[in-house]
């Protein structure tokens, strides 16, 4: 009998694989960085090549380090950085271009012409998003138009356009499967929130339909198989990370939430069957496809854990990410410095593509320790204001969070967290949700576990983080923080 479901976890700034039991726990890791390219200011791009050695790599190794064979895989998932988007040959598999990323803000001035002209009240109605170049639309229309001759081939079935997970499936299956699923599709701007490729929305940013993947359940067996060391193993599960890590916290029931915290952070509740419209500009979203879909509001913040990154790459002022917990400590508090990481602008709910970067409220006794707590705050600050939007648009308090990624481990980041929020912050035993949703997803649908009420039984907390002040002082605190987000925004006039 088969022993193992392995995820392969495909992020932003490294490609992982991770083995799980039965159980949900952790047999293996392996992981891998891969090259950040800004070839102009607001620009970011991936060599979709590399991603794939990166991700084989991983595969390779995290079966030698478990001395495990891939005829003892019950299923591979896939889950990955959405919203990048890469284009490929489909007689040959090498892509045309580099791949567009999430991050990426090239496309800003055709999303201002589309909100301009009036489009963005029917864009939300049938896709559930905003106009806004974090999606994956205005990338694939900018490539069609900047690289040589690629509409035409595009509309002859040439060219395949794939976010990350139709990448890996096509490299997995030997180019046999050119797919997405419900999760990632929805992330497109090209998608019916309650339907296929939207005509309309194909019309709006002129995509040709010959060039999109077959959109699939997140878990299902469909006969997919990933070639992996000689065997053949059923490829059963893809997801968007965040929408992965939704199911990987087991938040099963309408109301239950997640945030995630990893490159950016990214905050899901779960809105049952049918889709919840936004009245707070956050995003309406298929959350997965399990036989049905189930649906979630979510909020976006670009620049999480990478603030951390940039103290550490741009400033030096940490050797090692993990190094900024013990700096941000140092002070008891802030100073009064404010830091607002708008490097590729604003997420919900401000959606401003020219917002920039700014340290506000520095002093002449503001020194590394503050900058290293401004930023750590940052990203609770960001947090705190989705999570104060989803609950206007739920019509209901949220009664706990259930958080995942590498910045969880930060206990200064937990605590402030449910400080500013007013409600418990709830660290699961098993932090990898973002795999461990995918390994679900891919592991249900061959048997392999046997419904999600039993998973749900299973999820254990590891730590919870109760509220450590009163209201007020979390409100000032907020007020404080949105007069800095004010003086970010609009900054660049590119």
């Amino acid at each position: 009998m088969s022993r193992y479901v392995l995820a392969l976890d495909q992020g932003t700034t490294s490609s992982r694989s991770i083995l799980f039991d039965w159980r949900g726990g952790i047999v293996a890791v392996a992981q891998r960085e891969f090259t950040q390219h800004f070839p102009r200011p607001g620009w970011v791009e991936h060599d979709a090549n590399e991603i794939w050695v990166s991700q084989a790599v991983t595969i390779a190794e995290v079966l030698a380090r478990a001395g495990v064979a891939a005829g003892d895989l019950a299923a591979v998932g896939i889950t990955n950085q959405r919203e990048t988007v890469v284009l490929w040959e489909r007689d040959t598999g090498h892509p045309v271009a580099p791949a567009i990323v999430w991050q990426d803000r090239r496309t800003a001035e055709r999303c201002d012409a589309l909100r301009t002209a009036g489009h963005e009240a029917r864009v939300a109605q049938r896709t559930g998003l905003l106009i806004d170049p974090y999606f994956s639309g205005t990338k694939l229309a900018w490539l069609l138009d900047h690289v040589p001759d690629a509409r035409a081939r595009a509309e002859r079935g040439e060219l395949c356009f794939g976010t990350v997970d139709s990448w890996l499936a096509w490299k997995l299956t030997g180019g046999q499967a050119h797919v997405t699923d419900a999760s990632n599709a929805s992330r497109t701007l090209l998608m019916n929130l309650e339907g296929g490729w939207d005509p309309e929305m194909l019309a709006l940013f002129d995509v040709p339909a010959a060039c999109l993947p077959r959109v699939l359940p997140s878990s299902a067996d469909t006969g997919l198989v990933a070639r992996i060391e000689g065997h053949e193993v059923p490829l059963t599960g893809i997801a968007g990370d965040q929408q992965a890590a939704l199911f990987g916290q087991t938040c099963f029931r309408p109301g239950m939430a997640k945030n995630t915290y990893g490159t950016g952070c990214f905050m899901l509740m779960n809105t049952g069957s049918r889709p919840l419209r936004s009245r707070h500009r956050l995003l309406t979203t298929v959350a997965w496809d399990v036989g049905s879909r189930s649906y979630a509001l979510e909020g976006s913040v670009f620049v999480g854990g990478a603030v951390v990154q940039w103290l550490r790459d741009g400033l030096g002022l940490i050797e090692r990410s993990a190094d900024v917990e013990a700096l941000a400590a140092s002070v008891p508090d802030n100073g009064g410095v404010f830091l607002v990481p708008a490097f590729t602008g604003l997420g919900s709910p401000h959606w401003d593509a020219y917002a920039r970067g700014t340290i506000l409220g520095l002093s002449r006794g503001s020194h590394r320790g503050h900058l290293a707590r401004a930023a750590l705050e940052s990203i609770a600050f960001q947090s705190a204001e989705l999570l104060a939007a989803m609950q206007a648009d739920a019509g209901q308090p949220l009664i706990e969070l259930r958080v995942d990624g590498g910045a969880t481990a930060n206990d200064l980041l937990m605590q402030f967290q449910a400080d500013l929020l007013g409600v418990p912050v709830v660290r699961p035993r098993v932090t990898e949700t973002t795999a461990l949703g995918a390994a679900y997803l891919a592991g249900l649908a061959t048997g392999f576990w046997s419904t999600a009420e039993d998973l749900a039984g299973a999820w254990q907390a590891e730590r919870v983080f109760e509220p450590g002040i009163g209201r007020d002082q979390a409100g000032e605190a907020m007020r404080q923080w949105s007069r800095a987000v004010a003086r970010a925004r609009g900054w660049s006039e590119e």
